[in-house]
């Protein structure tokens, strides 16, 4: 295995080009660097060098639904994006609300190798939304869960909601909301308004995801706790997570990329793959949540990436299972949306896409980012790079990427994962030559 990479020229955040040694799992040293007997080299001419990026929504599906992914696929594609380390949702079979469930989601993790895996623990025992789940078997766990959600559901009894915040508080953890009032979208389908009238499919509120976060974040300030906001995706919920913080309130917030892109008329050809959750939106909120990134209102960029077997997309748009893959398409996808539009520059993208997400959940190895010293989780981005997305571009199990066909910038070309090379050449490494377990 090798311990020994030189990384060549790369375009530094900072400004200015220097070469990164790192060795034995940590940056060595920093500035004009001669090659070394034995070292891989990486020419990084023209490359734009991140922190490893850190996903803080994954759905890896395992245990129980490897139909569409597993901690080896899933943990894959996150390499293929650039991402280092992704926080796995706790909506596997069974749940994810044991100490003994989050543990072997981290093991599985640590055994492949493609990224670290940071478990999300469920609010609920079952996600039922009954009763809290063993919140701090889980925090204390080898797992060390300080993320917990019921995501795919909303944790909609108030009780319950406050007592998970005045819980995590004790230690530092923080509830990430799914928030979407459950009476308001009973049948929902797609976004509500005109078009959802005019194609004949039950619409889903704006309100029904705001009145939750209105709801939620005076709650956390009630018992000082931290509250995140999963998946925004309106600009009422701008608005009101714009007035939390400016009151004080410890509440962060989330937008995935295709809710900075994509917009409900493309649910006009009834085409699943573009049926998620929550439901892409009207242009106005698209341009409010780009905004939000962009001056700090909304924290961080999130992928929700939601893998499906084919038969649950390719289906009439009712009978369809709701999310898309987009660990691989991310950086692109933002790439696209904020830095050629001007809003963010290439160190803005890695406060949202590696040092905020690994701040809220309380991970390790990302606060002093291509430092000497500090854990080398590296990507290397070739920023002039365009290609036509694909589901060739795509490493994990699942192709239902809402994304295809589309002109999207940007190519990860290498991703280091605590020292090892995860992605070489713009191509992720075999298992064999990473030197973990290979089983799939």
């Amino acid at each position: 295995m090798v311990t020994s990479i030189l990384v060549r020229a790369a375009a530094m955040l900072g400004g200015g080009r220097e070469d990164l040694r790192i060795r034995d799992g940590e940056i060595a040293s920093r500035g004009s660097l001669t090659p070394e007997r034995g070292e891989t080299v990486i020419d990084a001419d023209g490359l734009v060098a991140l922190p490893g990026l850190v996903d803080l929504h994954t759905h890896l599906r395992e245990p129980g639904f490897e139909a569409s992914e597993t901690v080896l696929t899933g943990t894959r594609a996150a390499a293929a994006g650039g991402f280092t380390a992704v926080h796995a949702m706790a909506n596997t079979s069974p749940v994810a609300d044991t100490a003994g469930v989050v543990e072997q989601v981290a093991r599985l993790g640590d055994e492949h190798g493609y990224a670290t895996v940071r478990p999300i623990g469920a609010v609920t025992v079952g996600l039922a939304g009954e009763r809290l789940a063993e919140i701090g078997a889980m925090a204390r766990s080898r797992a060390a869960v300080r993320v917990f959600s019921d995501d795919g559901l909303c944790v909609a009894d108030p009780l319950l909601m406050r007592r998970a915040l005045e819980y995590v508080a004790t230690f530092g953890g923080v509830i990430a909301q799914h928030a979407q009032e459950p009476r308001l979208t009973e049948g929902a389908q797609m976004n509500e308004g005109a078009l959802s009238g005019e194609l004949g499919l039950a619409g889903w509120p704006a309100v029904a995801e705001e009145a939750i976060i209105a709801r939620d974040v005076l709650l956390a300030e009630h018992v000082g706790a931290r509250l995140h906001i999963c998946h925004v995706s309106t600009a009422g919920s701008v608005d009101i997570v714009r007035w939390a913080k400016a009151r004080g309130i410890s509440v962060t917030a989330e937008v995935t990329p295709h809710h900075l892109l994509l917009t409900e008329e493309l649910a006009r050809g009834y085409d699943a793959r573009f049926k998620v959750n929550p439901p892409l939106r009207r242009d106005e909120d698209v341009h409010a949540l780009r905004a939000a990134l962009a001056d700090g209102t909304i924290d961080i960029v999130a992928t929700d990436h939601a893998p499906h077997p084919s038969e649950a997309k390719e289906c009439a748009w009712a009978e369809a299972a709701f999310g898309m893959v987009g660990l691989e398409s991310a950086l692109s996808v933002v790439q696209h949306t904020m830095i050629e539009s001007g809003m963010l520059d290439w160190a803005d993208i890695a406060r949202v896409l590696s040092e905020a997400p690994a701040s809220i959940g309380r991970l390790d190895g990302y606060d002093a980012p291509l430092a000497i010293g500090a854990p080398a989780h590296v990507t290397l981005v070739d920023p002039t790079a365009a290609r036509t997305w694909s589901t060739s571009d795509l490493r994990g199990r699942s192709s239902n990427t809402p994304f295809a066909g589309r002109v999207l910038p940007g190519r990860v070309m290498a991703t280091i994962h605590a020292g090892a090379l995860t992605v070489s050449d713009g191509e992720v490494v075999d298992a064999a030559e990473l030197g973990t377990k290979e089983g799939d």
